[in-house]
């Protein structure tokens, strides 16, 4: 009998605690915990809520990413656009008739042998890459079989139709396009995308996209990430034929924000070519009515004197910038910047080394009282985490920001509306220091305060880890929905 009154008054006693936790939902767990144990009830129950670190970590973004109060209403978006043909690398070569040989990278393709062994380097590695192929002729017929292969799917493509294909998912917002739009990639587009007739042209430009799993093998070869090898000979964008059409249609749109990108595609043109184009690249956003920021987003690159000359002659003009860490890694060995010694990053790039540079970057050719320039933003994004660095004083909403970059890139690269936490892991480093080139600091991860911040010299650095997917659907197009992403969170101070 006691025995039996023992159980009950603890069940009640059970019942009472849950009944308090439900009527207050706010009380803090180390009350209720104490309470619990003052009872001699055992261990408390775990309060209710997702218990994975993924799970943590998704809900903490959620809580965080808010729209700022200042938000963009009309963004024009130029100047690269075309149809991206989407297929497996290794099957496409297979149906070439090429075999893995060894792996050399080329800063422009020439022939199939070349392909071949670019694929194979950059699959090796599991990094992105981007080429131009210089041969018409045997470009049409790889684009042939390609297109035409089983499973092979077509999409927009090109970082400024990709930007604003991923703007247009909001139905508030009034989106120009300016690119090269063929009559599938005017299909393939948003009815919420406006594309002007002067930029509409017969014939698409094609890219084509090998894309290669974490894991999948071809001869000895087998890829440690997956990833995509790019490559196409588009003209079209390579000479940025749409800059003035662009430029000119800014007036009548009237654009708060403007994104510019293609600038990468003019490395399949002669140096002569390139140094005047810039020349008319700075003109033209200088002609962009003061108080509109405009966002450059790289793209892969092998030429250091085109990058060195954007870093000195571009990034002045512009407000903000989107890139990765192969861009970043080729941006400050073209400029001389911190740790341009080393040659590749050695897996996870250390966010240490990603942080001088990003700050190099804004101390050396942003905005400050001695300096004509207007860069005041940079948002980095690699596999495992992002970094959105801004100068004091510019931009709101950063934690929103790059909380809703790094999101995106999980959601997209599983192709789910939300984060599905069975699917993604947390892959970041679980603690780093903040730089090398000076004494930073030591932050451990916390999955329940996913944004960590720290400050440099009127520099402010916002970190997020990535869920990343387990087995992405898609690759291609991630860093531009990051970007476009970032940006719709962003919000420019009105002084600006």
């Amino acid at each position: 009998m006691a025995l039996w009154r023992g159980s009950a008054y603890a069940g009640f006693l059970a019942l009472a605690v849950g009944c308090v936790f439900l009527l207050e939902p706010e009380l803090p767990g180390s009350a209720l915990r104490s309470l619990w144990s003052s009872l001699c009830l055992g261990p408390a129950p775990a309060p209710p809520g997702p218990v994975s670190p993924e799970g943590r970590l998704a809900a903490a973004w959620d809580a965080l990413i808010v729209r700022p109060v200042r938000r963009w209403r009309r963004v024009a978006v130029g100047v690269n656009a075309c149809v991206d043909v989407v297929l497996s690398g290794v099957k496409l070569l297979q149906a070439l008739g090429l075999s893995p040989g060894n792996g050399k990278d080329h800063s422009v393709l020439h022939s199939r042998n070349d392909l071949e062994e670019a694929f194979i380097h950059f699959m090796g590695k599991g990094a992105a890459a981007e080429r131009f192929f210089s041969d018409k002729e045997t470009f049409h017929d790889i684009a042939q079989v390609a297109s035409e292969f089983p499973g092979a799917q077509h999409y927009v493509g090109g970082n400024a139709a990709l930007i604003g294909q991923k703007f247009a998912a909001n139905s508030d917002l009034k989106v120009l396009l300016c690119g090269p739009v063929g009559p599938k990639l005017h299909e393939l587009l948003d009815d919420n995308v406006f594309v002007p007739p002067e930029s509409l042209q017969e014939v698409d430009e094609f890219h084509l996209i090998l894309e290669y799993q974490a894991g999948e093998e071809w001869g000895q070869l087998k890829a440690p990430h997956a990833n995509r090898f790019i490559f196409s000979h588009d003209l079209s964008n390579g000479a940025m034929n749409m800059l003035e059409v662009f430029v000119s249609s800014l007036e009548e749109f009237q654009p708060d924000l403007v994104v510019l990108s293609g600038l990468h595609m003019m490395e399949g043109q002669s140096k002569e070519l390139q140094r005047k184009r810039l020349l008319e690249v700075v003109t033209s956003i200088s002609d962009i009515p003061t108080g509109i920021p405009v966002h450059l987003e790289l793209a892969s690159m092998t030429n250091r004197e085109l990058m060195s000359s954007i870093v000195h002659q571009v990034f002045p003009a512009v407000t903000s910038l989107g890139l990765n860490e192969q861009e970043l890694l080729f941006l400050t060995q073209s400029a001389s910047g911190p740790h341009s010694s080393l040659s590749s990053w050695n897996g996870v790039p250390d966010v240490g080394m990603v942080s001088d540079i990003l700050f190099w970057i804004l101390k050396e050719h942003g905005r400050s009282k001695s300096r004509a320039s207007d860069l005041t933003r940079i948002h980095f994004h690699t596999l495992v985490y992002h970094i959105l660095a801004t100068v004091d004083g510019h931009w709101a909403n950063q934690l929103a920001a790059v909380a809703a970059g790094a999101r995106v890139a999980g959601t997209q690269a599983c192709a789910t509306e939300t984060i599905d936490t069975s699917r993604v892991s947390l892959r970041a480093p679980q603690e780093f220091m903040t730089s090398h080139s000076e004494a930073g600091s030591r932050i451990v991860l916390n999955p329940n305060k996913p944004v960590v911040e720290w400050h440099r010299e009127g520099i402010s650095f916002h970190f997020t880890p990535v869920l990343v997917c387990k087995d992405p659907i898609r690759t291609v197009g991630l860093g531009d929905a990051i970007s476009a992403e970032g940006l719709f969170y962003s919000e420019v101070h009105p002084h600006y």
